[in-house]
């Protein structure tokens, strides 16, 4: 169930978002809501500045970058023992040493900010809305760049309003003009995120921030489809929500600049633990006495049982945390912790149900430990049990204004996707050096990727996939549909779906059912009968089952791996052969090492209530259909087999036709008896062809599946 609910809140966020639903969400201005494409997440290549490098684009100079997937970048700070930057380092003063291997320093560079910048000749331009003029402009060296992250899921209402107007003061006076700033919420998607020089806007967005902890009332669509469950189930969906914007955010800078970027995160931790006082049923409707008399019990929650529980959950965030923080070091981004409570004392307030004394100051650690361990982790600070946050904020300030960029390739060309040590070290003694501690690897996957030819063509199994949306023929009568997925004993299911084709002013002979016969390449008989229509004696195996409907039929039959041999015979009401039609189908065998995905299919429903309806309904059929409405609600069930019973981490995402990614959607995990589900409402997205993308991962293997999709007006 965790598990389940872990992956549910990774997606759904971003999904709503996109939906445009949450825009009470996004800053006030204008200006910083619109960027006008999506952030490549497979760019993946560690670049580094050759120093000295430029070449003319229009009127401004912008660096040449050297780029390699086994380059890796570092950020060194170094002060002397009153706190200020030693400027006067050369590239000899330093060594490299990843996993205790001495690297060699090819690229050298020391990143200065002026303070005050001279603009009486070169007056700044304000940054355009495109995001090819942002890159631009964060390219600069010697421009800071920082991003707000305003995390109301996880702050109180009461300390937000104190938080933002030590936030407005601090972007008043101690930015200068040209810092790039961005604010971004849960909520909000990654395109809307502006790096900008109007200072003016981000301080009007700062300004339209309330904290919700705590608060479960419905604000948009999105929170109406799950601020009805338990409080529990809520907080793990704000917590995945939450840290997934923030895992993408570090991407989005990433793709930006190769050069330190930071993150400023205003939050007040993260837990999975809900005292039993705070358990409701309902998290909108709060706790009642009747269904939790814990709510009035102040000892409840102080005992073993409990504090076991709690320690497990805090154990997977965690784990989510360190998706976080490896995502920001591969990224070269530095996350800077806000603790808006200032210098706390408990982690409930007098308006929460009385909590136990341990169990409040337990939680109170716990969350300020996920904070402290983001900013550790990522090269930042936090800014923790202080109510005075102007010395960690200008700390923030002082960490980007001189630094030294270093680069070399790394001669272990790790290809592993597991942490690598860096340790720099600086021949000058009594001084102070704070530098990256190591990097996450990319993957082979990730490598083959980044040498795929850069040009608008899409990849092969983009142009594959898009080939299933081929027209149907016209005058033919029926839409027809094979899927499988995995058996006992080693065989495959397979299950046949036929839908009639509705044409307008179509006159004549209507399809009625359908006679399948299913054989193997050995000549045996897997299934012959009429569809719909009960299996006859001695026909097909007794797990066999036909379900049928006004819109057309489904049966599943069991088949050994192989080749397939179909024939299909379309007939009318009276029995009468309208149409025939033969295919060879490849029966995947399910028990192979390799990860293997079921066949994904859609289910469509027309409005809110059907889906309602339709979306715990695990026997319902499949749709034959790959072009569907904006209006409609979409789901797609599918399942990811791997050997051993291990169970993969399966994520899923939108893709355009060319294959680039739009954002993540929402996946509910597969149980004994379900398959995984993605949630999905189009409505949002202009009329075209799409892709749904599905990846599955264990420790040893990688596996996706393309799913194409046509929307119509």
């Amino acid at each position: 169930m965790t598990r389940q609910w872990t992956i549910i809140g990774l997606a759904l966020g971003m999904l709503f978002v996109a939906n445009g639903d949450a825009r009470q969400q996004q800053p006030a201005d204008q200006n910083v809501e619109t960027a006008t494409t999506t952030p490549d997440d497979n760019a993946i290549e560690d670049v580094s500045l050759v120093p000295g490098e430029t070449v003319e684009n229009s009127d401004q100079q912008t660096p040449i970058f050297r780029s390699g997937i086994n380059y890796v970048r570092v950020d060194a700070t170094v002060t002397d023992e009153e706190g200020n930057p030693v400027l006067d380092l050369t590239a000899d003063d330093f060594e490299i040493y990843e996993d205790g291997v001495q690297q060699e320093i090819d690229s050298f560079q020391l990143i200065q900010v002026d303070q005050l910048p001279s603009l009486a000749e070169d007056p700044l331009v304000e940054v355009g809305r495109r995001r090819s003029d942002q890159e631009r402009a964060a390219s600069q060296a010697d421009v800071r760049v920082f991003v707000i992250f305003l995390d109301d899921y996880h702050v109180r209402q009461g300390n937000s309003l104190r938080a933002r107007q030590l936030l407005v003061e601090f972007l008043e006076n101690s930015l200068i003009p040209t810092d790039l700033v961005g604010v971004m919420f849960p909520l909000m998607p990654l395109e809307a995120v502006r790096l900008t020089r109007n200072h003016q806007a981000v301080i009007d967005a700062v300004n339209s921030f309330e904290g919700v902890k705590y608060r479960y009332f419905v604000r948009n669509q999105f929170e109406s489809a799950y601020n009805h469950y338990p409080t529990e189930v809520v907080e793990r969906m704000r917590n995945d929500v939450s840290l997934s914007a923030l895992k993408g955010l570090m991407i989005y800078l990433g793709s930006m600049r190769e050069g330190r970027k930071s993150v400023l995160l205003v939050s007040e931790g993260y837990s999975n633990y809900v005292p039993p006082q705070m358990r409701a049923m309902n998290a909108t409707t709060g706790v009642d006495p009747a269904m939790n008399p814990a709510r009035y019990d102040p000892f409840a929650g102080n005992d073993s049982m409990e504090e076991v529980a709690s320690f497990f959950q805090q154990d997977e965030i965690i784990s989510d945390l360190r998706r976080v923080f490896r995502t920001a070091t591969r990224f070269n981004t530095s996350i800077y912790t806000l603790d808006p409570r200032g210098l706390a004392a408990q982690e409930f307030d007098v308006s929460d149900p009385t909590i136990a004394f341990q169990t409040n100051a337990r939680q109170l650690r716990r969350t300020q430990d996920t904070l402290r361990i983001l900013s550790e982790e990522t090269d930042g600070r936090a800014i923790i049990n202080q109510n005075d946050f102007a010395p960690g904020l200008q700390q923030m300030l002082d960490d980007s204004n001189a630094y030294y960029l270093l680069g070399y390739n790394s001669t272990l060309r790790a290809t592993d996707g597991e942490f690598h040590e860096i340790e720099v070290r600086v021949g000058r003694p009594q001084v102070n050096l704070r530098a990256r501690k190591g990097y996450w690897a990319i993957t082979e996957l990730d490598v083959q990727r980044s040498l795929r030819a850069a040009s608008d063509e899409p990849p092969r199994a983009v142009d594959v996939a898009l080939g299933t949306l081929s027209e149907q023929r016209r005058g033919q009568l029926v839409r027809t549909w094979f899927g499988s997925s995995r058996a006992d004993n080693g065989k495959t299911r397979i299950r046949f779906v036929w839908e009639p084709v509705s044409e307008r002013g179509r006159r004549g002979a209507q399809a009625s059912r359908i006679l399948v016969t299913a054989m193997g390449d050995n000549g045996g008989a897997y299934f012959r009968g009429r569809v719909p229509e009960s299996v006859g004696p001695g026909r097909g195996t007794t797990r066999d089952r036909v379900s049928s409907s006004s819109a057309g039929a489904s049966i599943e039959f069991e088949a050994d791996p192989g080749v397939m041999q179909v024939s299909l015979a379309i007939e009318g009401e009276s029995g009468e052969v309208l149409d025939r039609d033969r295919d060879e189908i490849s029966v995947p065998d399910f028990t192979t090492p390799e990860i293997v995905f079921s066949t994904p299919f859609f289910v469509r429903a027309r409005n809110a209530l059907e889906y309602r309806q339709i979306s715990g309904d695990w026997t319902i059929s499949p749709t034959a259909s790959r072009s569907f409405r904006r209006t409609d609600y979409l789901l797609v069930r599918f399942n990811a087999y791997a050997a051993g019973g291990v169970v993969p981490e399966v994520r899923a995402r939108l893709l355009n036709r060319l294959g680039d990614e739009m954002f993540p959607l929402t996946l509910r995990s597969a149980s004994d008896e379900q398959p995984y589900q993605v949630e999905f409402l189009p409505s949002f997205l202009a009329p075209g062809e799409y892709l749904i993308e599905l990846v599955a991962e264990t420790p040893e293997s990688e596996a996706s599946e393309l799913l194409a999709f046509r929307l119509g007006a």
